[in-house]
């Protein structure tokens, strides 16, 4: 089992409903697996939905935020550790290191970035971080299927679920971490 998770996600709600579901789901189900979250820093959005959902289970919470984005995405204000950062490269870099395993909910473009660096970093042994990507109501099929056609065309070293795990509930992530 990890002893730290890092979540990525974004910092709107997004449209369906599940989503913010999910996310309070994930940072509930990591207070009580004793798992530390490391995640944006914001209280906006999916991140905020996780992080409020993991302080209100007495979990143990660390934000990483860049200084542009501090008064952007609300820098949360209940965090037992928060750093602050200047750039984005940052961010991910100091989320890395402070994690074991990362879970991906649903996003935008930052998120993406943010997967695509991880499994990256682990194709090139930068790392080798335990990635899960959370397709709630099925948000990343369109990304699954063109992660298939990427392969299918010979762009990928190694078949893409090699790289990383999909689950689409957070109760599958309980079988994860054993």
């Amino acid at each position: 089992m990890w002893n730290s998770i890092a979540v990525f996600c974004g910092s709107k709600f997004g449209n369906n409903k599940l989503f913010a579901q999910h996310a309070e789901a994930v940072g509930v189900l990591l207070a009580q697996k004793n798992i530390h979250l490391v995640y944006g820093g914001g209280r906006r959005g999916l991140m905020g939905v996780v992080a409020n959902a993991a302080i209100k289970n007495n979990g143990k919470v660390t934000g990483v935020i860049p200084s542009l984005l501090s008064e952007k995405e609300d820098i949360h204000d209940e965090l037992e550790t928060l750093h602050v950062v200047e750039t984005m490269h940052e961010r991910k870099k100091k989320m890395f290191e402070l994690c074991e395993a990362a879970i991906i909910l649903p996003g935008g473009f930052g998120t993406m970035d943010e997967l695509f660096e991880m499994i990256t970093w682990n194709n090139l042994s930068i790392h080798d971080k335990t990635i899960i990507l959370l397709n709630s109501d099925g948000y990343y099929n369109n990304l699954l299927a063109h992660l298939d056609q990427m392969q299918r065309e010979g762009f990928l070293y190694t078949p893409w679920n090699e790289s990383f795990f999909t689950i689409s509930d957070p109760k599958e992530l309980i079988s994860l971490m054993v």
